[in-house]
């Protein structure tokens, strides 16, 4: 009886296969590799220059010196703002320094608020290496300058922009304080980079994971939501998620045409003056 040929052909495409799927699993051995080592670089995007002040110490805003409990002396920005007037503390996003959000400081000035724009260690000339923990020590020693400077918790508004509504969370769930604004937060670090890695296990990578999503439920004071439909960075599916395990009172703004960045072009700073002056009655 004649041998079928078939187990042959099966072993030839097995041997010419077997140098294709050792590249493969070599490739993607090093892809996950390569994002679990350089996580923080892809993560972290400071401008390390130091931001100037230029025509803002014309309207009262002063370089501050926060001091961390791990030893580091931190430039930032404060601006004293009217009597009885609502504090914004200004966590900013993983990318450049707080003289890229100069047009927020001014916003809130107008309105006689008191604004504080915390610059993280790494960012903006100052010393240290940024992780999640020490992002959370520079929010503590925000705080502490604050308390020195008799900024009373039911005048307190916290303000989270993307990565830097991870901090804000953190805060608030641990601290008393008039209100929370969270500007395209993600829930956790580690959810958006498996949206935007899903061939790989990005979530179980992730180091720093600025977990929101646990820690929402424990705050206690009134939350603002703001994200874009058409953000492409952390997709506006994460900010509904987060608003949908916050606890009452909570709010929610949506704007269909903005991206990630561009917020405060459909309105996004009216929305939170609004926010706040409801909140803390005007």
């Amino acid at each position: 009886m004649r041998r079928s040929p078939l187990p042959d052909t099966r072993r030839r495409l097995v041997r010419a296969m077997s140098p294709l799927i050792g590249f493969a699993l070599v490739a993607y051995a090093a892809l996950v590799g390569g994002l679990y080592l350089f996580q923080r670089q892809m993560l972290y995007l400071p401008d390390k220059t130091r931001p100037e002040l230029a025509g803002l110490a014309e309207l009262g805003v002063r370089e501050v010196t926060l001091s961390t409990e791990d030893g580091l002396s931190l430039l930032s920005w404060y601006l004293q703002g009217h009597p009885g007037r609502p504090v914004v503390a200004y966590f900013h996003g993983n990318g450049g320094h707080i003289g890229y959000r100069v047009e927020r400081l001014l916003r809130f000035a107008r309105e006689g608020y008191g604004v504080l724009m915390v610059e993280y260690r790494g960012y903006g000339g100052n010393p240290g290496t940024p992780t999640e923990a020490g992002f959370y020590a520079d929010a503590r020693a925000a705080l502490d300058f604050l308390d020195r400077e008799r900024v009373a918790p039911n005048r307190l508004v916290l303000y989270g922009e993307s990565l830097g509504s991870g901090v804000a969370v953190e805060l608030a769930a641990q601290h008393e304080i008039a209100a929370l604004i969270l500007e395209a937060p993600p829930t956790s670090v580690a959810e958006v980079a498996q949206c935007h890695f899903p061939y790989v296990p990005a979530a179980r990578l992730v180091i720093d994971r600025f977990d929101s999503l646990s820690r929402i439920g424990k705050v206690g004071a009134p939350i603002l939501v703001l994200h874009g439909d058409r953000d492409r960075v952390v997709p506006i599916r994460f900010g509904r998620a987060l608003l949908s395990a916050a606890p009452e009172p909570k709010e929610g703004w949506f704007a269909p045409e903005a991206g990630h960045e561009d917020l405060a072009r459909y309105g996004a700073l009216e929305a939170v003056i609004a926010f706040i002056e409801r909140r803390l009655g005007g």
